[in-house]
């Protein structure tokens, strides 16, 4: 290890890539995260508990949809890149990234039962020279506390005989842009031997590298990053609440405001928010603040007034449906969507499934179309995606835009539709009377005289 040398432990190593990386859990972080160390040179072997996963990998079959099927295969049929239910191969590895969920149980607490099952896992299998790197979102204080005294339980000493770090996740799903490689990668470690070994097996991986002096510093860093959306989208799901009341179009608000080159960003309302990320994080931060008895009011607001927006999307659909002499109970409601986002395929945290699930509760029959989703198994549903035929459409009595995805054609939709509840703006720039919006069907409109005028040169 030549600690007596100062040498950055794995640095000629990760530079000839004469290492083998471990990662435990192939989803949504860690099957991209393996794809990308096994390009880079590495040999990887991915775990996982499901024999399916495991089959469909070592088949070169991606059943994540920002993992190329290509790029699976080519490291695959390399033979850079193994999976395997077989947890006590750990010990092959030189380094080991933790990629299982942190999901929050009933009461909103952390349940992070999935990352002390990996550590254990880990555990067994631990031997002198390893790095552990912890990426799984979790509260702060959860890989000193937690993990590090389930590893040194083997007698190894953290910064002498193994190295842990911690660098949290940043999948962003079905952004073209911004994916494992490009996205700065934030990384912290229990000592300074630590962080450097993470540094050196991550650098040839990642385009940059942004260390941080502890781990508690990258596990806060990640809870900052989504709590800044969810207090935001909190705060212009609220806004659209009070356009409503308004009678002004939040929609022409939003973009008004964004014009300005400064002070300001802009998020967009919608029927809640979705992912295994921002609905999530923020309750890991607060619970933490609990233990230490302070509250984090604002994180709590704002996750009240976001969850709160489903409700608000069903009263919209059942005033909607009250102006057309119908009742909700009886009805036949259309979902276009159901993902927690436009063009994807993941439905974790989806707030089309409370909207849904409201709905059902007053009494309505919901069918849903996603052409990314064909079958919906969440939260005991078990339905299948309609097709989005012209008498589909004109068959329900309301359909409601919880997902704005582009194959949709939305004046189609208008078109062939009694009423439409658009909760994504998904139908800008289409006027009809039967389109109901998350607010402003008082408000007004601009002339031509009045864009000519603002257009016109000075």
């Amino acid at each position: 290890m030549n600690e007596s040398t100062g040498t950055v432990p794995f640095a000629e190593r990760a530079e000839a890539r004469d290492l083998v990386c471990g990662v435990v859990g192939l989803g949504y972080v860690g099957l991209p995260l393996a794809v990308e160390l096994a390009a880079a040179g590495y040999r990887v072997l991915g775990f996982d508990v499901s024999a399916t996963v495991v089959a469909g990998v070592n088949a070169g079959r991606s059943h994540i949809k920002d993992v190329a099927p290509e790029a699976l295969a080519a490291v695959v049929a390399a033979g850079r890149l193994e999976a395997t239910t077989a947890m006590e191969r750990m010990a092959e590895c030189d380094a080991v990234s933790i990629c299982v969920p942190t999901p929050l149980s009933k009461t909103r607490d952390p349940d992070v039962s999935y990352v002390v099952s990996a550590t254990e896992a880990v555990a067994r299998s631990l031997r002198p020279g390893q790095l552990i790197i912890l990426e799984s979102t979790t509260y702060p204080g959860t890989t000193r506390e937690l993990v590090l005294p389930m590893l040194e339980k083997s007698g190894l000493v953290v910064g002498e005989d193994f190295y842990l770090c911690f660098s949290p996740e940043r999948v962003d799903p079905g952004n073209p842009t911004w994916h494992t490689t490009n996205t700065p990668k934030v990384i912290g470690g229990i000592t300074p031997r630590c962080l450097e070994a993470g540094l050196a097996v991550y650098g040839p991986v990642m385009e940059q590298l942004v260390p941080v002096g502890s781990t508690e510093a990258a596990e806060l860093t990640k809870l900052l990053e989504n709590t800044f959306r969810a207090v935001n989208i909190a705060l212009v799901n609220e806004m659209a609440q009070v356009a409503d009341r308004l009678g002004v179009d939040i929609w022409e608000v939003i973009d008004a405001a964004a014009t300005k080159p400064f002070g300001f960003m802009k998020f967009t309302p919608g029927p809640g928010i979705g992912g295994h990320c921002i609905p999530l994080d923020p309750y890991y931060l607060a619970w933490k603040m609990k233990t230490l008895n302070y509250k984090t009011r604002m994180v709590e607001l704002a996750g009240e007034i976001n969850s709160e927006m489903p409700h608000f999307v069903v009263n919209k659909v059942q005033d909607g449906l009250n102006r057309h002499k119908k009742a909700l109970n009886g009805s036949r409601i259309l979902l276009l969507g159901v993902a927690y986002k436009k063009d994807i395929d993941d439905v974790r945290e989806s707030p089309a499934l409370d909207v849904m699930r409201l709905l059902e509760e007053k009494g309505a029959t919901v069918v849903y179309h996603d052409p990314h989703v064909p079958v919906l198994e969440e939260e005991g549903h078990h339905k299948h995606s309609v097709e989005l035929t012209d008498e589909e459409l004109s068959s329900a009595d309301c359909v409601v835009i919880t997902t704005d995805h582009s194959a949709v054609d939305y004046e189609r939709v208008v078109r062939r539709s009694r009423l439409v509840v658009d909760t994504r703006h998904a139908t800008r720039g289409i006027r009809a009377d039967h389109i109901v919006g998350l607010s402003g069907e008082k408000g007004g409109s601009v002339t031509a005289d009045a864009v000519a005028y603002a257009t016109a040169g000075r």
